[in-house]
């Protein structure tokens, strides 16, 4: 038997599968191999074929846009909503699109948060979406940063770790000392 029957014959098989896979739970799928070794599904039997047990086709209805939408409206009544805790969390330093020089690669970050932090509240910075750290005073600082521009978020997160609000990101560039430009003064 040559390649191309035998791909014609998987894609009649795959076909098959495909299509009883929307039959009725109900319906009967028979097998049936002919003297030459061709394999045949269907949905009547014939002499010689057996019958294919079928397992149910697994379906999830996903809900709807607006629903969801009408079940968070439920939730929160208008005018009810949860004001942020915070009305400002943001990075004193460094500022953004700032350009800087690190000969050690070290960038501190300080933020800061109107009104102060409640008790069991934290600060939590992200360096190019990675957390570098958590603490409640506001000053991090990150060693042996490669060269090159980052963005730093902050949150701020409650006693259990899950973020209760965000603050402002900051985007900068960071300088640092390098063998190849050394050589180049040469």
């Amino acid at each position: 038997m040559n390649n191309g029957k035998r791909t014609l014959i998987a894609l009649g098989i795959l076909s098959t599968l495909l299509a009883v896979s929307t039959l009725p739970v109900a319906a009967e799928v028979y097998k049936h191999v002919d003297k030459n070794g061709n394999v045949t599904f269907s949905d009547e039997p014939q002499s010689g074929s057996e019958p294919v047990k079928v397992r149910p086709v697994t379906t999830i209805t996903l809900p709807k846009m607006r629903d969801i939408e009408a079940q968070q409206r439920q939730a929160k009544p208008s005018g009810q909503e949860n004001p942020a805790p915070y009305g400002r969390v943001a990075f004193v330093a460094p500022e953004d699109n700032a350009a800087f020089h690190s000969g050690s690669g070290d960038v501190e970050f300080q933020v800061t948060s109107s009104p102060d932090l409640r008790r069991g509240h934290r600060f939590e910075v992200d360096l190019d979406g990675q957390p570098v750290g958590q603490n409640p005073g506001g000053t991090f600082t990150v060693r042996n940063m490669d060269r090159g521009t980052h963005t730093a978020s902050v949150f701020v997160v409650d006693t259990q770790g899950q973020r209760v609000q965000s603050g402002n990101s900051v985007t900068f560039t960071v300088h640092r000392p390098s063998v190849i430009n050394r050589n180049r003064n040469n």
